[in-house]
């Protein structure tokens, strides 16, 4: 029964993050955007808590969910408005580069639900000495889910801050 509560908390965390991450690419207004970069970056440290990393989670919690949104909220402050027609015409080039995103996204979403991979066994508590050799090789997973979240949240700075191309 644990296992299955755990396993129903996990995938109810995950469907949040799928959603809060959708809202936030597909917003139109850049608070809102940082406001949903700052839950998806939660739902990911809730996550990463679940799975016994803390450290990876407490990372997460203070750079994406804190920091970067802080930079991106001063960044948002210095840039020029625009009006609503040119918003518009943003969004509807939006929706015509990247109509195939979320059917992307969903598509992986089953392949990796319907895929069981192993799951691995937990080491065994280490003295504070070896706990380097613990966030390197025992975590590594851990570490390359964050590496693509920052590589996923550098691409996005690029994605929302990029001007218009002048030809």
């Amino acid at each position: 029964m644990n296992g299955d509560f755990q396993l129903a908390i996990a995938v109810i965390l995950l469907i949040c993050l799928g959603l809060s991450a959708l809202w936030t690419v597909m917003t139109r207004r850049l608070i809102y955007a940082v406001a949903g970069l700052a839950v998806t970056s939660a739902f990911v440290t809730i996550l990463m808590f679940t799975m016994e990393a803390p450290l990876a989670g407490a990372f997460e919690l203070s750079v994406c969910a804190g920091l970067i949104p802080a930079i991106f909220l001063s960044v948002i402050s210095m840039v020029r408005k625009h009006t609503s027609q040119t918003l518009r015409a943003q969004a509807l080039e939006q929706i015509r580069r990247f109509w195939l995103l979320p059917v992307i996204i969903v598509a992986v979403g089953i392949v990796l639900l319907l895929t069981r991979l192993p799951t691995p066994v937990a080491p065994a508590p280490l003295a504070p000495e070896n706990a380097k050799k613990v966030l390197w090789n025992a975590r590594s997973a851990d570490l390359l889910g964050q590496i693509t979240i920052l590589l996923a949240g550098a691409f996005a700075v690029v994605v929302l801050l990029k001007g218009p191309r002048d030809e």
